[in-house]
């Protein structure tokens, strides 16, 4: 065995072309390569870009969907904020028509169509946030909704004494004839000043749309300018480890 020659060049001259250009032959520079290991390199650095690239394209999908799920979120604020307006439920002149003759009158009272329009713009923001969140993997998120839905089921009680019933799936139905017929004192502990249920709406449908906001980073994370790894922090970030 001593006489083995181990000078593979021999071994693939004739392999090779003979004036050495020629680029459908088999070189002792792809051997060297498949046995050092450099062809395998390669083809794991291009399985890893075309996964990579599918992460970026999952990333990508989701991003739109918080971006999307951050405007529900601020149009939930926006209808209950309007609720929370002191003067809608205030009296005041309604004028009426009488259909059949024309004839129009006045009376002091509250404006139930506005309120009734209010309401309704209210259940329906509120019915779009639920459905958004409950497609979510985002877990800031699916904590706030939780926390929003466990809200609405604690006022429930309240909710049905103004026509507002909350049904199997979380989402809310408005009977417009319960409503227009509700006391104005409940509407009111409902819907007006600080601690009330609108104001907690207001402050859980902000979370929301805090949370998506921070779940268009990929990962909840970040590199720096040294391309060094680090958590994004939050006043939630302890939280969010623990569960």
């Amino acid at each position: 065995m001593t006489n083995v020659n181990t000078n593979y060049t021999d071994v693939f001259s004739s392999m090779m072309g003979t004036s050495g250009t020629d680029n459908n032959a088999f070189s002792l520079t792809d051997y060297m390569s498949i046995k050092s290991g450099s062809y395998g390199k390669l083809l794991k650095a291009y399985y890893k870009k075309q996964d990579a690239d599918k992460s970026a394209e999952t990333s990508e999908t989701e991003k739109k969907q918080l971006s999307l799920l951050k405007t529900k979120a601020d149009n939930l604020k926006n209808s209950m904020l309007d609720l929370m307006d002191e003067d809608l439920f205030e009296k005041k002149t309604i004028k009426t028509k009488d259909e059949k003759t024309g004839k129009e009158t006045e009376k002091v009272d509250y404006d139930w169509e506005a309120i009734t329009k209010a309401v309704n713009s209210f259940v329906d923001s509120y019915n779009a946030i639920v459905g958004a969140t409950g497609e979510s993997d985002n877990k800031k998120v699916l904590r706030n909704a939780t926390w929003l839905t466990q809200l609405t089921e604690t006022n429930s009680k309240l909710l049905a004494k103004v026509g507002i019933t909350v049904g199997e799936d979380n989402k809310l139905k408005v009977d417009k004839d319960v409503l227009q017929k509700a006391n104005m004192n409940t509407l009111k502990v409902l819907f007006q000043g600080a601690g009330s249920f609108a104001d907690r709406v207001v402050q859980k449908a902000s979370q929301i749309g805090n949370a998506a906001v921070q779940g268009t980073s990929v990962g909840g994370s970040s590199y720096t300018n040294n391309a060094d790894y680090k958590k994004l922090t939050s006043n939630g970030y302890l939280f969010d480890n623990t569960f």
